[in-house]
């Protein structure tokens, strides 16, 4: 079996990087690298999901119709209350949801991180049994509301 293990993200500032990652996303500081340029960081599930390395300045992440990278999709649980409590976390934080869906399997915000990468938080839907039902391919992406 093979799973996603982790994603590396080149960043202009680490803490400032770090610090979204940590206060909006979610993750744990495993460790400090290369000089304190880079930053390892966790949900708990592997030794590190992602690793941040500091360049400084440098052209950011192309936005719009482009071969690439979309977005990373971060899973925080299975009920609609964790995502209303990310949701809380990110507003508190300062941070802008660009927009929330209802993908029928899942439900999520989309936000970007501090260098434009595009990150998805989301929860699996718990009445959606993916495994055995694959009418959740054909559900058209509503507009999630969450109070």
């Amino acid at each position: 079996m093979s799973e996603l293990g982790h994603v590396v993200f080149y960043v202009r500032n680490l803490a400032r990087s770090q610090q979204f990652y940590q206060n909006i996303v979610g993750l744990q500081k495993v460790a400090k690298l290369f000089n304190g340029k880079a930053v390892m960081l966790s949900g708990g599930r592997t030794h590190h999901e992602l690793l941040l390395i500091e360049v400084g300045e440098a052209p950011g992440p192309a936005q719009g119709k482009r071969i690439g990278l979309y977005h990373v999709g971060w899973k925080l649980g299975d009920s609609l209350e964790q995502l209303r409590r990310a949701k809380q976390r990110i507003e508190r934080e300062g941070g802008r949801i660009d927009a929330m869906a209802d993908h029928g399997i899942s439900h999520s915000l989309y936000l970007h991180d501090p260098d434009g990468n595009e990150v998805e938080l989301y929860v699996d839907n718990p009445d959606c049994n993916w495994r055995q039902d694959s009418s959740w391919l054909q559900m058209p992406v509503r507009p999630l509301l969450l109070e």
